[in-house]
C-alpha cells in the first residue's frame, strides 16, 4: 500500500514537472535562459582587459574560436593559464594580447617550440610577458583547489624537480600527521574559463567525451564560464544521458554555437586533429612577418568561425571527418 502511494506520488510531480517546463516554454520560447549568443556577443560580455582567462581543453576541444575572437577585440594585458598553452595562446600571445601566462610545459606538441612565446619571453616581441610554471599535476592541483574553495593543495609531485626553485609559489608544509615535507601549490581562480564540448541544451547543461582534461575542474574554480558547442540540442537528449553531463547548467553564463569552433585541435566524434596545421605552424609562427600574415587572413579578415569554416574549404572539411563509432546503449531504467 504504501510503495503503491510512493509510486503514485512520483508520477503526479513527474506530471507537474513537465507541465511547468511547457507552461514555462510557452512563455518563453526562444533563447529561454538569456544565454544564448554569439562568440562576438560572448567576449565581449565576459572577458576584460587586465583579466585571468583559462582555456580548457588538453589536445581535445581547445576553444581557438574563442581564442581568435578574443585577438579580433584586441583584448589585452590578459594574464594566460593552462596546462599546455599549445597553439591558441601561442596566437594569442604574438597577437599581444598577454601579459603573464600561467602554464605546465610550453610547446607545439609533437613539432617543437612555441615561437610566438618564445620571441614574447626572449626578445619582448610583440610585448614582455612574465611566466610562471608548474607541471601538469601542480595546474591541476591549482583548480582542485580553486574549484573546491581552498587555499592551497598539496602534492608530492616536485620531488626531485627544480621547478619549485623558479617559482616562489611552489612553497612546502611539514604534514601533520608525520614528519613528511609535501609541496604546496595556490589555488587558482581564473575569471573566466574558455570551454569548447561536443553539445548543450539551451539552459547549459554541457555534455562532453573524450578526453575530458580538466575542464570541469577549471570551469568550478572560475567566476565566469563561457562555452562553445558544436551543436545545442533538446533539453531531453541531455536528460536521456546524464552521465555524460561534465557542466552544469549554474555554472554556465554563455553559450555559443560554434560548429568547427575547437579546429585546429578536435572534438571526439565530429572532426579529427588537423596535424598538418600543427606542423606548418612551427614555418608560419618562425618569424614575425609571416605570423602577422596569418592573423591578418585567418584571424582578422574573417568575421567569425562560419567564415573561417568557408575558408578552411570542403576538401579539409572532409579529410578531417571521422568515421562511426557509436556507443552501446544503456538502461537508466524506468521507474514509473
Amino acid at each position: 500500500m504504501i510503495r503503491s502511494y510512493i509510486r503514485h506520488g512520483i508520477i503526479l510531480i513527474k506530471i507537474s514537472i513537465k507541465i511547468n517546463i511547457y507552461v514555462f516554454n510557452l512563455i518563453f520560447p526562444d533563447n529561454m535562459s538569456g544565454k544564448i549568443m554569439t562568440m562576438k556577443e560572448a567576449i565581449h560580455k565576459y572577458v576584460n582587459d587586465g583579466e585571468t582567462v583559462y582555456a580548457g581543453g588538453f589536445t581535445h576541444l581547445l576553444p581557438f574560436a574563442a581564442g581568435h575572437e578574443i585577438i579580433r577585440q584586441q583584448k589585452r594585458n590578459l594574464t594566460l593559464a593552462r596546462a599546455t598553452p599549445d597553439l591558441i595562446y601561442d596566437q594569442m600571445i604574438g597577437a599581444g594580447c598577454a601579459k603573464k601566462v600561467i602554464f605546465s610545459w610550453a610547446g607545439n606538441p609533437g613539432v617543437g617550440s612555441l615561437r610566438c612565446f618564445r620571441r614574447a619571453f626572449e626578445k619582448g616581441i610583440p610585448n614582455n610577458i612574465d611566466i610562471e610554471e608548474y607541471s601538469h599535476f601542480g595546474m591541476s592541483a591549482r583548480l582542485y583547489a580553486g574549484a573546491s574553495g581552498l587555499p592551497f593543495m598539496i602534492l608530492r609531485n616536485y620531488m626531485g624537480s627544480d621547478i619549485p626553485t623558479g617559482n616562489e609559489n611552489i612553497k612546502t608544509v611539514k604534514s601533520p600527521y608525520g614528519d613528511e615535507i609535501l609541496h604546496t601549490v595556490p589555488a587558482l581562480n581564473p575569471d573566466v574559463a574558455i570551454i569548447h564540448a561536443q553539445r548543450a541544451d539551451e539552459e547549459g547543461n554541457v555534455q562532453i567525451w573524450g578526453v575530458t582534461g580538466v575542464q570541469k575542474e577549471a570551469v568550478f574554480a572560475s567566476l565566469k564560464v563561457i562555452v562553445s558547442v558544436e551543436e545545442i540540442v533538446d533539453s531531453d537528449v541531455i536528460r536521456s544521458d546524464p552521465n555524460r553531463t561534465l557542466i552544469p547548467s549554474f555554472k554556465v553564463d554563455a553559450i555559443v554555437e560554434e560548429s568547427f569552433g575547437a579546429h585546429p585541435s578536435y572534438t571526439q566524434g565530429y572532426y579529427d586533429r588537423d596535424n598538418e596545421f600543427y606542423v606548418a605552424w612551427d614555418k608560419i609562427s618562425k618569424d614575425e612577418e609571416s605570423f602577422r600574415k596569418y592573423l591578418e587572413e585567418w584571424v582578422y579578415g574573417v568575421e567569425n568561425r562560419e567564415e573561417y569554416v568557408k575558408k578552411l574549404g570542403k576538401d579539409k572539411i572532409e579529410k578531417l571527418m571521422p568515421g562511426k563509432n557509436y556507443s552501446k546503449p544503456v538502461n537508466y531504467g524506468d521507474y514509473r
